[in-house]
């Protein structure tokens, strides 16, 4: 299905759907649940835009890929370019809006290509793999390193986090993205999992929130 980014009123983003860049290990306790060393730096990836879907759609599992599991995460929507070196006003000014993201991972592959020293993508960049809900615009968010996160699997609470936990915050992680990776409006970044992420199955009913400001449903089906 065509995707378009929008805002949490159903209106469309007068964007392009770009890349996302992806942050691994930003929560001390993700690392330790799967026995990874936590980062001194960010751990960068990249999904290009074809791995972005709506999380209104049905998140979709193929059995012959494997496990899929689901990590839990802040995105931010880029409203305008970042390159180089850039101050935090300068990161804060290209967020123009705030959602949560999936990022599905196929942990089994993940695994194998690491043992290997292989790069992730055909475990983390698959088609499908960043499903995104609407985002909240920037001027209704309250301070960015106090967004909250919850995962409720069939109405279990499995993942609960928030941006104040993380390794680098958000503004940093701007700034040090852009010193890599060329920001352009229409990209997403999504921000690293809390602890809790696991194995989706075919069925499972999904809410994600940011607490007093977002709520998303989305079915998984196999």
């Amino acid at each position: 299905m065509h995707y378009q980014h929008r805002f949490s009123d159903g209106s469309p983003a007068d964007l392009p759907v770009g890349k996302v860049v992806c942050v691994g290990r930003n929560y001390a306790e993700h690392a330790k649940e799967l026995n990874n060393p936590v980062p001194t730096e960010p751990l960068l990836f990249i999904k290009p835009s074809t791995a972005i879907t709506s999380l209104a759609d049905p998140v979709e599992l193929r059995p012959s890929r494997g496990p899929v599991h689901y990590e839990t995460e802040l995105a931010l929507l880029v409203g305008s370019s970042l390159s180089g070196k850039i101050d935090e006003a300068e990161a804060r000014q290209a967020i123009v809006g705030v959602g949560l993201a999936l990022d599905l991972t196929l942990r089994k592959l993940q695994d194998q290509l690491k043992a290997k020293g292989h790069p992730w993508e055909r475990a983390k960049a698959f088609d499908g793999a960043c499903p995104l809900s609407l985002f909240v615009p920037i001027v209704q968010a309250p301070e960015l390193n106090d967004l909250g996160l919850e995962l409720r699997i069939n109405g279990e609470l499995r993942q609960q986090g928030n941006a104040d936990q993380m390794i680098t915050p958000i503004l940093r992680l701007l700034q040090q993205i852009a010193e890599v990776f060329t920001l352009l409006p229409g990209d997403v970044v999504i921000t690293g999992t809390p602890a809790g992420v696991g194995v989706l199955q075919a069925g499972d009913q999904l809410e994600l929130s940011i607490p007093g400001l977002l709520e998303q449903a989305a079915c998984v089906q196999g």
